[in-house]
């Protein structure tokens, strides 16, 4: 079973930056896909960013051109650039390899 831990969550006003890495116990390229979730209150979990075995990455519309997953092999992390934050971007990130999920990372963007 692969471990996932997530950190760099926080309070960031709009229009700012944060960086979320996924720590995994595996080597992530051996188990990608390693991809980013999000639940905001209320809301179902929604698929943020992907980035798969070869290095290809896929974005949900809402934050394309804002987001950015890559890797570093050698770290077994996974990061999540986040810029141009908005309070709708307000929930709590979760790293995800099929059956495999971390514990979630909060992240509260003031307006």
């Amino acid at each position: 079973q692969v471990q996932l831990v997530e950190s760099g969550g926080g309070l960031v006003q709009a229009g700012g930056s944060l960086r979320l890495s996924c720590a995994a116990s595996g080597n992530i390229v051996s188990i990608a896909p390693i991809n980013w979730y999000r639940q905001a209150p209320g809301k179902q979990r929604e698929m943020v960013a992907t980035i798969t075995r070869g290095g290809r990455t896929n974005y949900a519309a809402s934050v394309k051109g804002r987001f950015t997953i890559s890797r570093d092999n050698a770290k077994n992390t996974v990061y999540l650039q986040m810029n141009a934050l908005k309070p709708e971007d307000t929930a709590v990130y979760y790293c995800n390899n099929f059956a495999n999920w971390g514990q979630g990372t909060q992240v509260t963007v003031s307006s």
